[in-house]
């Protein structure tokens, strides 16, 4: 199997903590989803396996016409595929808009809601209000969507604990199915980044932040959520297929400026510059860049891959992975025996090395410690 990424990077206007590659250009939607379906045609087979999933995300996929979005899905094309998702702006949401999604073949919706609460909305530069966003899940369902993920941040400036807790149940209460929760992040080069450093704002300290995942974990397992990733949590059969498919190093094909490619062994990725990858495109002369993967890449690909899962990696394909490089398995079993000494991995009966609740809050540091330079 394989997955299938379309990168849409038009905004209406840019999130104040957002690093991924957009533009505000609205006017360039249509050359821009011309030179997609050109690239498309072009590299649809390249996985060499059938498209299982396909994701449209961006940027914000929803301010394209449903015209263009069914022409995508249309030209990849949709035999083999089991899932496919788009990312919505509650401000776009229409019933009308919803109910064409679900007729063009998309079965799975990504909302990206980020909070319930006005003020943080308005902080971080959401262009959506709180009811807004509690209006496009329902409108998505009465479409007859069923399959329906939102996103939820943390550790934003000045949030409390107290709303926090009361965004994780106004989600629980949307009879969702899938809930990705980010802890934020001060991006190189965005606006929070510069209000931070400016002094303009103040960011919450790591007790709190960590107390506030912690939460979220304990709450969604008492209302029979699955774990199933860092950020991820899922009712039993809804964990995303397609993001599922990176962590267990599915290959797959991004089409579109910026986006990524993975065919083992070799990582390619497009231009994140518009006019690069418009011209390029037209041209029959994109300037893609490309990288083959050592021993030692796959060995961290697969380290940083495997701890973000909560089911953690398996201590047989560890050793697979280390075999080409014998001299670094005696170095990083020593590591992986401390981290479990101090309670922040555990091993488990079947053979895998997870991270515990504590590890979790400094899996990043752990990840990093365990991949070989």
């Amino acid at each position: 199997m394989a997955g299938f990424y379309i990168h849409i990077p038009f905004c209406k206007k840019r999130c104040l903590y957002c690093d991924f590659f957009s533009t505000t250009l609205m006017e360039r939607r249509k050359e821009y989803t011309e030179a997609l379906l050109t690239e498309i045609r072009a590299r649809k087979h390249e996985a060499g396996e059938p498209i299982k999933t396909i994701y449209i995300g961006g940027g914000t996929p929803s301010t394209l016409d449903i015209s263009d979005l069914r022409q995508i899905i249309e030209t990849i094309g949709t035999d083999d595929a089991e899932e496919i998702t788009m990312e919505l702006n509650p401000g776009d949401a229409t019933l009308e808009y919803m109910q064409a999604l679900h007729r063009i073949g998309i079965n799975r919706l990504s909302i990206g809601i980020q909070s319930f609460q006005n003020e943080l909305l308005q902080l971080i530069g959401r262009r959506h209000n709180a009811q807004q966003a509690i209006e496009a899940v329902q409108m998505a369902q009465e479409a007859g969507l069923d399959n329906i993920s939102i996103d939820l941040m943390y550790a934003l400036p000045t949030q409390t604990m107290e709303q926090w807790k009361a965004d994780i149940e106004t989600a629980l209460q949307l009879h969702i199915q899938h809930i990705s929760c980010y802890g934020l992040m001060y991006e190189e080069g965005t606006m929070l980044t510069r209000m931070r450093d400016n002094g303009e704002l103040t960011p919450i300290d790591e007790e709190t932040e960590n107390a506030m995942y912690d939460y979220l974990c304990k709450r969604l397992k008492e209302a029979g959520w699955e774990h199933y990733e860092v950020s991820n949590f899922a009712l039993p059969g809804y964990a995303s297929k397609h993001n599922s498919s990176y962590w267990n190093g599915t290959p797959y094909i991004g089409v579109g400026a910026g986006a990524h490619s993975y065919v083992k062994p070799v990582r390619s990725w497009n231009p994140d510059d518009l006019n690069a990858y418009i011209n390029g495109i037209m041209a029959h002369d994109l300037q893609r860049e490309s990288e083959t993967l050592s021993d030692k890449d796959l060995y961290n690909e697969y380290i940083m891959l495997h701890l973000r899962r909560v089911n953690g990696l398996k201590t047989d394909l560890l050793r697979t992975f280390l075999a080409p490089m014998s001299s670094s398995l005696t170095d990083v079993t020593t590591k992986i025996n401390d981290y479990i000494d101090r309670q922040l991995l555990l091993r488990t009966p079947d053979g895998r090395i997870r991270a515990t609740q504590q590890g979790l809050h400094i899996l990043n540091r752990i990840i990093e410690d365990l991949m070989i330079a």
